[in-house]
């Protein structure tokens, strides 16, 4: 049995971590708090709600960096693996460098403050005026090795 769906060498959903979640579960008990006054029999439930919304706003919005079908996809912007150039895996400290005071203001970010570990991905397309890319990832080499190996294909 074939399949057509593309190969993707690569998937990354960029969620925050347990720690954000649990710091907006503060949100329930406030929220209840000021609608204790209004309506007391909608407070908890009210607060439950809050927590829940903000939570799945947090899920849905994270963006997702994969690599399929020849291309890197990084949040809403893509390109051909073809004109990327060298990729170096940034640990914490090198990516608090790249994203600080190394910054070129043309570069292409992906950046979550949650993820301490990326990837600066130099891109060799002469038409575009970007002249890297920084994505933070939990699992850089193993984005590193999709790109590598997309390359070769």
């Amino acid at each position: 049995m074939t399949s057509d769906a593309p190969a993707t060498a690569y998937r990354e959903r960029l969620v925050p971590g347990i720690g954000l979640f649990a710091a907006v579960l503060l949100l329930a008990p406030a929220v209840a708090m000021v609608t204790l006054p209004i309506a007391s029999e909608y407070a908890i439930p009210a607060g439950a709600c809050a927590y829940l919304l903000v939570a799945l706003v947090l899920f849905l919005s994270s963006p997702s960096v994969r690599v399929s079908d020849g291309r890197l996809f990084a949040g809403r912007a893509q390109i051909p693996v073809d004109q990327l150039g060298e990729v170096e895996l940034l640990g914490a400290e090198a990516l608090r460098e790249a994203i600080g005071p190394e910054l070129d203001a043309r570069s292409y970010l992906l950046v979550r403050g949650w993820i301490h570990r990326g990837v600066r991905i130099e891109n060799i397309d002469p038409a575009d005026p970007a002249p890297y890319w920084i994505i933070t990832s939990r699992r850089p080499r193993a984005l590193a090795d999709a790109i590598a190996s997309a390359r070769t294909r």
